[in-house]
């Protein structure tokens, strides 16, 4: 423990530090010794970049760089450097002295085009999968192959797990089947050249020819049904969508026990289609 020295003072001790009536020196404000955290990850020739980016997308008939550094609010050497930068990168390019977007924007705007669409496809999936009380799935026939693209399923409503490749079991889901039926014979025959009718399941579909005549005798835009044939404890229901040369279709999958509610989902689903045909043709584009 520290002593304190309580010895008087006498007539050689030193004189008392003088007290002084200043207020005492204040320590700098925060922000001045701990930046913002947020701020402080913020790169700010990536800000000025993207500013220029916008500011080159407002004009159609592209804008030369004293203007897009006034604009932009930006020193005329800085907004130079960004713009030399941006055209090497293919983000812009110059012609006669005025800058316009270039292919690499071009890309990103594509690219994010379709992810919208996509995003726009999700949502409507869900909805129906909470409408409709089953899992939800949209796949197409593109370029000789079975896609699923989107599958909306919850804890409540889960998916067909995936126990099989599905572009090579298409003769055993409705899925598959579905897209198989809109395809003309020439096609179907060369799909299961690639990927031939096997056993799943002991209500799988037997051979080739079988899964032919099956696929002859359904009628154009009727719903396809499938029991246990790729699953057991599994049915499924898909309906088809054609636009223009493109296969599509929309599918349900329920719980064997509940096979019995299967026509009236299916019902329920071609209803909800019907009123979002217009969103759904464009999304084939996926």
């Amino acid at each position: 423990m520290a002593t304190v020295d309580t010895a008087p003072a006498g007539p050689h001790a030193p004189p008392a530090p003088a007290r002084s009536c200043a207020p005492p020196m204040q320590r700098p404000p925060a922000a001045t010794t701990t930046p913002d955290k947020h701020s402080a990850t913020l790169i700010g020739s990536v800000q000025r970049a993207m500013r220029l980016l916008e500011t080159v997308a407002a004009h159609e008939y592209g804008a030369p760089a004293k203007q897009l550094a006034r604009e932009t609010g930006l020193a005329l050497p800085t907004a130079y450097h960004l713009l030399r930068t941006l055209v090497h990168e293919g983000y812009l390019r110059r012609d006669k002295g005025r800058f316009f977007l270039g292919d690499a924007a071009d890309r990103l705007s594509s690219s994010g085009a379709q992810q919208k669409r996509r995003s726009t496809v999700a949502d409507t999936l869900a909805h129906w999968r909470d409408a409709i009380g089953a899992p939800v799935y949209y796949a197409m026939y593109r370029d000789g192959e079975i896609e699923v693209m989107c599958v909306a399923d919850s804890r409540e409503t889960p998916a067909v797990a995936e126990w099989a490749d599905f572009r090579e079991t298409g003769h055993a889901h409705a899925v598959g089947k579905c897209l198989l039926s809109q395809l003309d014979d020439d096609a179907r025959r060369d799909h299961l050249a690639r990927y031939p009718v096997r056993s799943l399941t002991p209500y799988t579909v037997r051979d080739n020819d079988a899964l032919l005549r099956r696929l002859a005798r359904t009628r154009r835009m009727e719903p396809v049904v499938e029991r246990q044939e790729y699953a057991l404890g599994a049915v499924c229901a898909a309906v088809p969508i054609t636009v223009g040369t493109t296969a599509a279709t929309m599918a349900i999958s329920l719980p064997a026990h509940q096979a019995d509610q299967l026509p009236c989902m299916t019902r329920r689903l071609q209803a909800e289609m019907g009123r979002h045909m217009g969103a759904l043709a464009l999304s084939i584009s996926i």
